[in-house]
C-alpha cells in the first residue's frame, strides 16, 4: 500500500522540475552566455512569446526567414527537427534517417532477447504443457455467452469459454499438438490461417480430412517455422462468422529489431443480433430503413464493445506493437490511431522488409487480413483507437423515433413494462428539430445503470481517466493508455485510491511544462548534439513526463 503523501509526490515534483530544470543546464546555459551580449535592446524583452518561436541556430543567431532564404538553403531541415525525442512528440527527420517518426528507434529493454510475451486484452492465453518434446494445446470450441457490454450477454460460439478464442502464443522452431474438441451441435474442423503445414494438417472439410462430428476429438500436430501474425479459425463458414476465431502468434526465438517493449493483439468483428434476441446472426439484420452495414449492429473489439473495451496501457517512451487482425464476416474496417503516427512492419503471415515499412495513422483492414504497427509511445496522454466508419462507432444503433429522442423523456417506463406505451406530446417543441438530421447525440444516449458504470470503471487499466470518458467511447472504440513511468506505477501496480480525472489532469499539466522548457530550448537555438546532451542529463525527468 502506497501511503497517501507518497501518492501525492507526483502532484509536486512537475511544479520543482519546471522551476529548476532551465536553472540545471549550465552547459547551455555557459554556451549561450558566451555567444550572446550580457543584455538585451529593450525592444528585445517581453517577447518571449515570439522568441520562443524563432529558431537559432548554435551561434545564438536568428535563422534567416524562408523569404530570405536562398532556394539551396532551404533544403536544409532545421535543427530543432533532426533531433527524436522518444518522450516527446518530434519530427527526427530528414525521411530517410533512423529516426525519423521514430521508424527504428528500439524499446526501452535490451536487443537480442526473447521477444515480450503477447497481450489480447479481454481474451486469455491457451495454456499448453509439454508431452514428449512438444507442446500441446487442448482447444474446445462450443457455444460461449460473451458479456459484450456490461449486463447484456449474448449467444455466440467460442473456445475454452472466450469469444474470441484463447490466443496462442509458440515460438519459431516448436512442433505444436493442436488438440480440438468439439463440443457444437454440428460436425466442424480448425483451419491454421497462413501457417505451413503438412497438407493434411490445413483442416478443410473433405479436401484435406473429414468433419470432427460432434462429441469427439481431432488432433492437429506440425512444425512451426515461420514468425508473425497468424490465426485460427473453424472452416464452416457461419461457424467461423459467429466467433470462432483466434490469434495463432508465431513468435521469432530473439525478438526483431528494433525491439518492442509491448505486443498487444486487436481482433476487431462484427456481427448481427436482432432486437429482443440474444442469438447472433451471420445475416445483416433486416431493420426497415437501415442500411445492410448498420445490419451488422454490434462492432467488437477482442469480443466486447465500447466502452467495456479494456484500454491498452503503456509506460512513456516504449515502443509498441499492435496487431490488428479482422475477422468480420463482409466488412472492411478504416483503423486510426489518435495522438500518433505508426509504422506498418509486417502483414499477416510474415515481417514487411524494412525498407518497405510506411508510416500512417489509418489504416484499413480487409476481412481474414492481419497487419502490425509499431510505434515509440512519446506523447502521454489517454488516445482513443477505432474505427472511423460512422456506423461502427456506435453500439446497437436504431431509428430516431420514439421518446427516446425527445429531451428530458425517459424510457425507464417503457423498458419497464413494454405494453404500456408512455404518453407523448405533439408537436416537437425542441427547437433542434428545425435542422436536418437531428438528433444525432441520441446515438451515442446508451443509457447505465450504477452497477454497470461501476463495471466499467472498476478496472486497473481505466484508474484516473476522465469521469465520463466513456460517453463517446462506443462500438469499435477502445483507448490507448500512454502513461509517464510514476502514473504507470500508480494505475497499474499501487493499491492507493486514485480520483476520477487525476492522472489525465497531472498528464495535461506535464504536457505544458515540458512545452515551456522546449520553449526555452529553441529559444536558445541548441544545435543536435546540444538538444541530445540535454536530453541525456534529464532522463529520469523526461521518463516521467517532466522535462
Amino acid at each position: 500500500m502506497v501511503p497517501p503523501e507518497s501518492r501525492r509526490d507526483f502532484l509536486k515534483v512537475g511544479s520543482a522540475a519546471a522551476a529548476g530544470l532551465i536553472a540545471a543546464a549550465p552547459a547551455v546555459a555557459a554556451q549561450e552566455a558566451e555567444q550572446k551580449p550580457a543584455t538585451q535592446p529593450p525592444s528585445a524583452r517581453g517577447t518571449e512569446a515570439r522568441d520562443a518561436l524563432i529558431p537559432r541556430n548554435a551561434g545564438g543567431t536568428d535563422v534567416p526567414s524562408r523569404a530570405e532564404n536562398p532556394p539551396a538553403q532551404r533544403s536544409v531541415l532545421p535543427q530543432e527537427f533532426q533531433v527524436y525525442d522518444r518522450y516527446y512528440p518530434t519530427y527526427g527527420g530528414p525521411e530517410d534517417s533512423d529516426q525519423f517518426l521514430g521508424k527504428l528507434v528500439p524499446g526501452l529493454r535490451a536487443s537480442g532477447l526473447p521477444p515480450v510475451p503477447f497481450v489480447q486484452p479481454d481474451v486469455p492465453r491457451l495454456q499448453w504443457k509439454w508431452v514428449d518434446g512438444v507442446k500441446e494445446f487442448h482447444l474446445h470450441v462450443g457455444p460461449t455467452r460473451r458479456e459484450i457490454l456490461p449486463g447484456q450477454f449474448f449467444d455466440m460460439y467460442g473456445a475454452n469459454g472466450s469469444m474470441p478464442g484463447p490466443f496462442v502464443e509458440a515460438t519459431q522452431g516448436d512442433t505444436v499438438r493442436m488438440v480440438v474438441h468439439n463440443h457444437l451441435a454440428e460436425a466442424t474442423t480448425v483451419h491454421w490461417h497462413g501457417a505451413e503445414l503438412p497438407n493434411n494438417m490445413d483442416g478443410v472439410p473433405g479436401v484435406t480430412q473429414d468433419f470432427i462430428e460432434p462429441g469427439t476429438s481431432y488432433v492437429y500436430q506440425f512444425r512451426v517455422h515461420q514468425a508473425g501474425t497468424f490465426f485460427y479459425h473453424v472452416h464452416v463458414p457461419f461457424q467461423e462468422a459467429n466467433g470462432l476465431v483466434g490469434f495463432f502468434i508465431i513468435h521469432p526465438q530473439i525478438a526483431w529489431d528494433p525491439v518492442v517493449d509491448r505486443d498487444f493483439g486487436l481482433l476487431v468483428s462484427n456481427v448481427s443480433i436482432p432486437a429482443n434476441s440474444t442469438i447472433t446472426t451471420p445475416f445483416s439484420s433486416e431493420h426497415p430503413g437501415l442500411t445492410a452495414t448498420l445490419g451488422h449492429n454490434w462492432q467488437m473489439i477482442n469480443g466486447r464493445s465500447g466502452p467495456y473495451t479494456t484500454p491498452f496501457v503503456c509506460k512513456l517512451g516504449e515502443r509498441v506493437r499492435i496487431r490488428l487482425f479482422n475477422f468480420s464476416p463482409v466488412t472492411i474496417h478504416s483503423i486510426h490511431m489518435h495522438g500518433t503516427n505508426f509504422w506498418l512492419t509486417g502483414r499477416e503471415g510474415a515481417r514487411t522488409p524494412k525498407t518497405a515499412w510506411i508510416s500512417r495513422n489509418t489504416e484499413a483492414i480487409h476481412v481474414a487480413q492481419a497487419t502490425d504497427l509499431e510505434f515509440i509511445a512519446n506523447d502521454a496522454g489517454d488516445w482513443v483507437l477505432h474505427c472511423h466508419m460512422a456506423s461502427h462507432m456506435l453500439n446497437h444503433p436504431v431509428q430516431q423515433m420514439g421518446p427516446r429522442v425527445r429531451s428530458g423523456e425517459s424510457v425507464s417506463a417503457y423498458k419497464a413494462n413494454v405494453d404500456v406505451r408512455p404518453t407523448v406530446t405533439y408537436p416537437h417543441t425542441d427547437p433542434g428539430f428545425q435542422q436536418p438530421g437531428y438528433p444525432m447525440m441520441r446515438y451515442l444516449a446508451t443509457q447505465m445503470t450504477p452497477k454497470e458504470l461501476e463495471k466499467l470503471n472498476a478496472r486497473r487499466e481505466v484508474r484516473g481517466m476522465r469521469w465520463n470518458w466513456h460517453h463517446a467511447v462506443r462500438g469499435m472504440f477502445t483507448v490507448v493508455r500512454i502513461l509517464p513511468d510514476d502514473l504507470y506505477q500508480l494505475a497499474m501496480n499501487s493499491d492507493a485510491p486514485v480520483k476520477p480525472g487525476e492522472i489525465f489532469d497531472e498528464m495535461v499539466r506535464r504536457r505544458q511544462r515540458q512545452e515551456e522548457l522546449r520553449n526555452e530550448m529553441r529559444r536558445r537555438g541548441l544545435n543536435v548534439s546540444q538538444w541530445n546532451e540535454w536530453f541525456q542529463a534529464n532522463e529520469d525527468l523526461r521518463r516521467k513526463g517532466l522535462a
